[in-house]
């Protein structure tokens, strides 16, 4: 019975399959494409343009990216094209677009994180909000049946109860952006009981408590939960745990960067996961994609950008 329980293979692909039906009538999202200044990025922007999802403006050195696209033989007839002379620059202008309200996303180009990030979370000049910015992977793991949402793996690298709370709400407003009113969240630690010597339980327990007095809205909390019980419902019930998210987690959430990271790059480079990367908490999505991404992971990035851009004008 519980082997049957833990029976989640499906098609792989099939969860992207799903966003790109959800995205497939929205309107294309204006989008500043930070330095696309080498293959993957340049592509990856405009792949996503002809599939309909963005409306890309390419920010950096002019002549740079026309020279990558013909090296590609890409088209770029229908891109606007500002031209800045480096990656800081490109940067701090494609901030200023939103700002002014001629985009709705950012997409990261051939930059470093840093660069982009250190624009947008300027205090005077960036896109903050009241909420913290947190990033999010948007898992397909063809040993899990649905989207498998991990947070915070590249932003917040020791987050405390505060920003962990503002780390779970973001998670849940995007899921909600992708159609699940009431994701089940997983609050991660080694255990899935509480213990004063393991601050993370402690966190987990806390953060759940947030939610009973609404302080977290939206979502389904349970926590402390050790990965294991929070993925299979074999573990969860091998260890008494009645629970309505354990064994059927939506999201998890990590303690850390360090341990997120290692979960999330794990379900990639082990159980085949295909992966999409946001950071959400600014005024705008934000497509944070790594440079070894491909273009696959490009485009689901914009399917999922393109989904909470709209959610968060409606």
């Amino acid at each position: 019975m519980f082997e049957e329980q833990d029976n989640h293979n499906h098609a792989a692909g099939r969860v992207f399959k799903q966003l790109e039906e959800k995205t497939k009538n929205l309107p294309p999202t204006p989008t500043t494409v930070v330095h696309p200044c080498d293959e993957a990025s340049l592509m990856g922007a405009l792949l996503a343009r002809d599939r309909d999802l963005i409306v890309p403006i390419l920010v950096g050195p002019e002549e740079r990216i026309k020279t990558v696209a013909e090296e590609c033989g890409a088209d770029l007839s229908g891109c606007q094209i500002i031209d800045t002379p480096h990656s800081h620059a490109s940067a701090e202008k494609a901030v200023e677009l939103v700002r002014e309200g001629r985009a709705s996303a950012i997409m990261k180009g051939a930059l470093h994180t840093d660069e982009v990030m250190g624009a947008i979370i300027d205090k005077n000049l960036g896109l903050r909000t009241e909420r913290r910015m947190s990033h999010i992977f948007v898992l397909d793991v063809p040993r899990y049946a649905k989207p498998l949402l991990i947070t915070d793996a590249a932003i917040n690298i020791a987050p405390d109860l505060a920003v962990m709370a503002d780390i779970v709400q973001n998670v849940i407003d995007l899921s909600h952006s992708m159609g699940n009113e009431a994701p089940k969240v997983a609050i991660l630690s080694a255990v899935e009981t509480v213990n004063p010597k393991l601050p993370s339980t402690i966190e987990a327990a806390a953060l759940c408590k947030m939610a009973d007095r609404g302080q977290i809205t939206g979502g389904i909390l349970d926590g402390p939960l050790a990965f294991d019980n929070a993925i299979s419902k074999r573990a969860a019930a091998a260890k008494g745990i009645v629970s309505d998210v354990a064994g059927d987690a939506d999201v998890l959430v990590a303690p850390d960067l360090e341990s997120g990271n290692m979960i999330a790059k794990q379900l990639m480079y082990l159980a085949g996961a295909d992966s999409a990367g946001v950071v959400i908490g600014a005024r705008v999505p934000i497509m944070l994609t790594s440079r070894a991404d491909g273009e696959k992971s490009r485009l689901a990035s914009a399917m999922v950008a393109s989904l909470y851009a709209t959610w968060q004008m409606t």
